[in-house]
């Protein structure tokens, strides 16, 4: 069994269908892709900062490589375990990606298949009770109304003196 995070658009409301279409799952583990193919992978799938970030990594291993005068082995492997990082955070990295853009995580659902989580998922989110959002606030940050008088020692504002 597989853990898949779904992600919608910041303004769709749980239980109307308006924005599911555009729903993407992301799975959790390790990515065998993102590990075998590297930045490409990311570029794939228009993760732009994580691939050039990737790209960044692996060019400046290889530059640290070649300045410490490391052998080809020693080179290798240090590409092997970064690409092996790589294929660790890559979902991790599609994620915070997707948050950023304004598609933040609604929900995680674990199962067999992608098939099956996405029919997991979007049936969880059309049948849970819609939210009731009310209208703009005066005050958006506060709970309630704020006092007139002042806190602490000097509960009276003091005219200003000239």
């Amino acid at each position: 069994m597989r853990t898949y995070t779904f992600h919608l658009p910041s303004d769709t409301i749980a239980g109307e269908s308006h924005g599911v279409e555009s729903a993407v799952l992301v799975p959790d583990g390790f990515s065998l892709r993102a590990f075998v193919f590297g930045p490409l992978w990311f570029f794939f799938h228009r993760l732009w900062l994580a691939g050039l970030g990737v790209l960044a990594l692996l060019v400046a291993a290889g530059f640290a490589g070649r300045f410490l005068g490391l052998g080809t082995f020693a080179g290798f492997l240090i590409t092997v375990l970064l690409l092996l990082l790589v294929g660790m955070e890559a979902s991790s990295l599609r994620r915070w990606t997707y948050a950023r853009r304004g598609r933040p995580a609604r929900d995680a659902v674990v199962a067999h298949s992608a098939e099956e989580a996405e029919i997991k998922a979007v049936n969880r989110w059309l049948t849970a009770p819609p939210v009731v959002r009310s209208g703009p606030s005066a005050y958006p940050g506060a709970a309630v109304r704020p006092v007139d008088t002042a806190l602490g020692m000097f509960p009276f504002a003091e005219p200003r003196r000239s």
